[in-house]
């Protein structure tokens, strides 16, 4: 098989070429004549084309056929990825109501139904760039910092937790009208450690699974919520202050955690967009901590320039 780009000889078979490297042409065996990919028959002479003798040609470009008793068997042992200890901020989102929903539906209405609240909450999730780790029935489990972290993930949780109470509303206006439906979700945040990573074998596998009390407690606190509220920690709370307007649902006893936990229920965004924008409203403002030296520098300068002394101090954060 000679090479249209370099004149080469190549063996025959050959789906490349040994001195450039370009694809090789399929050719007739009888007469030589270069036929399109794909081809059975020599439009030339006749001649039936040699499967073995043809390029496997894909979008323009010629691959080899891989050696399949290369390949690891499925018994070898496999090298997962190392799981990562990951702080993350877990979302647990419920569909309240799907049993009596099932009694009052065709199984496809059903179907359809689910389908279209959980695409309202994927469109939700991705707005923010969390990350849907399972589906359980009518419930979803999201991450906020894995695999891709952000420095304000809790913020981007629960923005996305008022997101999907908003959009829950544009859907139920079209369910109502065409099945006199109205869904209702419950919504649970909570921050913490994990170990992130693949879980299982075989067909279960999970490449991106998450483990620890983190993701157990955001589901206790989707269950303490009211329908169509989203429901936080006091450790998710203390993250979000004054990006979010609180309040404060007292301590409760959640099923499987020893001590009682402090809820705390999300009403809305604030509009502080920044930390400098929360500091700025806060009442008290929290007291730097190790920055003796600097503020000593700070007040030597303040008296300087009260002396009349001009100074110039540059901040840099």
């Amino acid at each position: 098989m000679r090479c249209s780009a370099c004149a080469r000889e190549n063996p025959a078979g050959s789906n490349f070429c040994l001195e450039c490297g370009d694809p090789m042409p399929l050719v007739c065996s009888q007469c030589e004549n270069e036929l399109p990919p794909g081809s059975r028959f020599c439009n030339a002479c006749g001649t039936p084309v040699d499967p073995s003798q043809q390029p496997t040609i894909t979008k323009g470009i010629a691959f080899s056929i891989p050696d399949v008793s290369a390949a690891p068997s499925p018994l070898s042992p496999q090298v997962a990825p190392e799981a990562e200890r990951r702080q993350l901020t877990v979302m647990f989102c419920d569909l309240q109501g799907s049993t009596s929903l099932s009694q009052q539906l065709d199984l496809e209405d059903l179907r359809e139904v689910i389908r279209s609240y959980q695409e309202v909450c994927a469109g939700a999730i991705a707005r923010f760039e969390g990350h849907i780790a399972k589906y359980l029935g009518d419930g979803i489990l999201i991450c906020f910092g894995y695999p891709q972290a952000h420095e304000d993930d809790p913020q981007r949780a629960v923005r996305s937790g008022l997101a999907i109470l908003g959009d829950m509303k544009a859907l139920n206006y079209h369910l109502k009208a065409d099945k006199g439906l109205e869904l209702t979700v419950r919504i649970g945040v909570h921050t913490g450690l994990v170990v992130a990573g693949e879980m299982g074998s075989g067909g279960a596998l999970e490449h991106m699974a998450i483990v620890g009390e983190t993701p157990n407690i955001a589901a206790r606190l989707q269950e303490a919520a009211e329908p169509n509220t989203v429901v936080v920690s006091d450790i998710t709370a203390n993250l979000i202050q004054g990006f979010f307007l609180i309040e404060a649902l007292g301590f409760h006893e959640l099923k499987g955690i020893s001590a009682p936990t402090e809820l705390f229920g999300v009403l809305s965004e604030s509009n502080a967009r920044t930390r400098f924008d929360v500091a700025a409203a806060a009442t008290q403002l929290t007291p730097l901590v190790g920055r003796e030296q600097e503020l000593g520098l700070l007040l030597d300068r303040w008296e300087q320039a009260k002396e009349g002394l001009g100074q110039v101090v540059l901040l840099n954060g």
